[in-house]
């Protein structure tokens, strides 16, 4: 079967019985309708109906009416074309296919309340004024054993037959023992043109990196980014295992983060980087200036900010430096032509759109105001700079309600609807009382 989007329109009926509509919420969580293959045809001409309530659910799934997306709108409905494509198999279920939506308000313009609109506007400002960025994007995350009972564990290893002990970075070993997971994930990358690159053995037992490929198209790369989380977690199902993006899943051990790795390049394709060490200083300034500002959309979950301990490859600061793992702004060893600013800041739990719509916005932020950045810092950023990032969930809600700079590039309208439904998350996870609670002050008290 061809994976070309327009092969696979014609005759979709006779090539398969359903069709997964997706459409990512704020969170980045994918929410939609599974629907027969006979109404296909009228999806991609006309679109599918849904809520606007859609991007104000919570982590839960449950609408956020702070948001004025709900009731206060009658709860309308909003019409969602097909991105045709994005349109591939679904290789875990064979006679299924899937397909990227957008959102449209009533007059048929973009519905600012969608965070891959978010993004695109972003990359229109920045290309407007004569850069055009690449990205690539890196994500961890950790395979489990079926059985959470209540909390997370290692997985079986599939030589040993015992549960996963390796803390051991780069390890062939363990991209042997799983070597029939990663290659299931390669050909589900393949068959739904997601273009991933590298599969790593991380540094905690049963976590593994993959990185997708460079590209200037930004949108793709997102999406591409948002899809492999789909297809990890439905591959490992069906392996025999569970998958999570939970930033901290486990307390003694790594967190999941999401590099994103930035290059810019000017009309005549210049790495502006390399031809001017000014313009690469720029950059990790605005970066710099704006990192706290956007630290929810790093960090948007109750669990973010447990990734973020000292000597644990997350940065506690803005700090940056050349090939130093330490800092949140690394440049890596490359070629002139490839010269990049490493943002390591984020975790596995984000939504790609908003991280790499606030780390182009950061870098475009500084080279129009010409932001002078810090000293790079050499050797262990731990000890040599002071902790200096909001690492309260409630501190980063704050912070990006009221920024300006927020506002500037992501818009009035997706600046009320996420610091509401974030608020609103913190509220509901403040009034839980938690078995730790329990186990401190129910006797003891």
């Amino acid at each position: 079967m061809s994976t070309n989007p327009d092969d696979l329109l014609n005759n979709f009926q006779d090539q398969f019985e359903y069709l997964d509509l997706l459409l990512p919420d704020c969170n980045g969580v994918i929410r939609g309708k599974r629907v027969p293959s006979n109404t296909a045809e009228k999806i991609f001409s006309e679109g599918a109906m849904f809520p606007a309530s859609l991007f104000a659910s919570d982590i839960s799934g449950e609408p956020c009416e702070e948001t004025g997306l709900g009731f206060d709108m009658g709860d309308a409905d909003y019409i969602c074309p097909a991105i045709q494509a994005s349109l591939t198999p679904v290789p875990w279920a064979p006679g299924r296919a899937q397909v990227l939506l957008n959102m449209q308000n009533p007059d048929g313009s973009p519905f600012l309340a969608n965070p891959r609109e978010v993004l695109r506007n972003i990359i229109h400002r920045i290309q407007a004024d004569g850069y055009h960025p690449c990205i690539a994007v890196e994500l961890e995350f950790y395979l489990l054993h079926q059985e959470f009972e209540g909390k997370p564990k290692p997985p079986i290893n599939p030589f040993t037959q015992q549960p996963e002990q390796s803390s051991q970075v780069y390890y062939m070993d363990d991209l042997d023992a799983y070597g029939e997971f990663i290659e299931a994930i390669q050909n589900t990358c393949d068959i739904q043109n997601i273009r991933a690159d590298a599969a790593v053995s991380e540094c905690a037992p049963g976590q593994f990196e993959i990185n997708l490929l460079h590209t200037h198209d930004i949108i793709k790369a997102c999406d591409d980014a948002l899809l492999l989380k789909r297809a990890v977690k439905h591959v490992a199902r069906q392996m025999g295992y569970q998958a999570t993006f939970m930033a901290k899943p486990y307390f003694d051990q790594s967190g999941c983060g999401s590099h994103v790795h930035v290059s810019c390049y000017d009309e005549q394709g210049e790495n502006i980087f390399a031809a001017d060490e000014a313009n690469l200083h720029h950059a990790i300034g605005g970066m710099q200036q704006t990192l706290a500002q956007a630290m929810l959309l790093y960090a948007p979950h109750a669990n973010s900010y447990r990734r973020f301990r000292p000597d644990s490859y997350v940065a506690l600061n803005n700090s940056w430096g050349y090939n130093n793992r330490t800092v949140a702004l690394r440049i890596p060893l490359s070629k002139p032509d490839s010269l990049r600013i490493e943002h390591r800041l984020a975790g596995a739990d984000t939504n790609p759109y908003l991280v790499v719509a606030a780390v182009l916005a950061g870098m475009h932020w500084g080279l129009q105001q010409k932001c002078n950045c810090d000293e790079a810092i050499s050797g262990n950023a731990y000890a040599k700079s002071k902790p200096s990032n909001p690492y309260h969930w409630q501190q980063s809600i704050n912070l990006f309600s009221n920024s300006s700079w927020i506002k500037n590039y992501f818009g009035s309208e997706f600046q009320k609807v996420f610091s509401h439904l974030k608020q609103a998350e913190i509220n509901h996870f403040n009034q839980t009382i938690t078995p730790l609670e329990y186990d401190w002050y129910l006797q003891t008290i």
